[in-house]
């Protein structure tokens, strides 16, 4: 028979750690708001501590990002450039917290909190205990995989709330000296360029791929279209776009086809190979998939998903949308579905 009075003195500690915590964290909050107050931040200096930081090559070269929207490049600030101008704006907390674990997904919030013109913005989501594939879907066991996957769907969302609550003015010249910086410092070596060509590897663009996009040999490659291919870069890496929005991606060429000996052999094979290949439409796997990227990213309902997904692609059904048009929905998924 268990002893009462230990379950209730559990309970009593357990009330009275919860009370502590919350008067901590009310405390942290008004001193917060006393010392915005008491010392307020001199935008001049702010700035310039921006502008400073700006240029450092090494924030420079992570600090910008650019996808492909109907036809159109856009570039913005990355989360790496987001927090820095945060941290030399001053007065400024943000960050993303757990708030509940139930042991199959997480509900996280995203915050970026201005403490002294008490202007907040916050964004809380979901986010399952699995790791999304192009191949399927596994659940996360291990403690660390679970930090990093929410660490990386909180950091889409955290740039959102910090650039909510940062003047956009601030914002673009900060985007702008990034860019000088590049240009400025910016070295083109042999070295620099295998740098770039290994790191494209990785994703599956090769060097004819790029010199195709940059209409000349890669050695030829000039310091502004070195700057575009490194936003390029950040961009596929931080899941803002594919390598398909960029680069056109060499496929199986006629003489990839194994041959023979026999002439009719290889009249057959070369007929296949320059056939059209049949339309094909996405797997369930993949309906799955754009499914949960959209449950995770944004809080677009189903109904909502739909009717988004047939103004802005033509499709009735997410079952009709071909593959070849996978990759495109896939990303505009990830940006959070903006409006076209």
């Amino acid at each position: 028979m268990s002893n009462i009075f230990l379950q209730k003195n559990e309970v009593q500690k357990s009330e009275n750690l919860l009370e502590t915590q919350n008067t901590r964290e009310v405390a942290e909050i008004q001193s917060a708001l006393v010392i915005a107050k008491k010392f307020p931040r001199d935008q001049k200096e702010a700035m310039d501590r921006i502008m400073n930081a700006c240029q450092r090559v090494s924030l420079a070269e992570k600090a910008l990002y650019q996808y492909s929207k109907g036809g159109t490049s856009i570039s913005g600030a990355s989360i790496r450039l987001a927090e820095a101008i945060a941290q030399s704006w001053g007065n400024i907390q943000f960050g993303i917290r757990e708030l509940e674990n139930t042991g199959k997904e997480s509900i996280v919030e995203a915050f970026a909190w201005d403490t002294e013109t008490n202007v907040k913005q916050t964004k809380i989501f979901k986010v399952p205990h699995v790791r999304y594939t192009r191949k399927g879907s596994y659940k996360l066991e291990d403690p660390r995989e679970i930090y990093e996957n929410i660490a990386n769907n909180g950091a889409r969302r955290l740039r959102a709330c910090i650039l909510g609550v940062i003047p956009a003015d601030v914002t673009e010249e900060a985007t702008k000296e990034c860019e000088s910086t590049l240009k400025t410092n910016i070295k083109i070596t042999p070295e620099s360029i295998k740098q770039m060509l290994d790191a494209f590897a990785i994703f599956g663009v090769d060097k004819l791929a790029i010199e195709k996009r940059l209409q000349r040999r890669i050695e030829a490659i000039t310091a502004g279209q070195f700057v575009q291919m490194q936003k390029i870069y950040n961009s596929i890496k931080d899941g803002m776009s594919t390598p398909n929005d960029w680069f056109e991606l060499q496929a199986k060429t006629v003489k990839d086809v194994g041959t023979t000996n026999t002439p009719t052999s290889n009249a057959a094979k070369l007929k296949q190979a320059i056939k059209p290949a049949p339309v094909k439409t996405i797997t369930e796997k993949q309906v799955k998939f754009l499914l949960a990227k959209n449950a995770e990213n944004t809080d677009v309902t189903d109904i909502a998903f739909k009717k988004m997904l047939k103004e802005y692609f033509g499709y009735e059904s997410r079952k009709d949308i071909l593959s070849k048009d996978f990759d495109a929905i896939l990303t505009w998924v990830e940006a959070g579905c903006p409006q076209k």
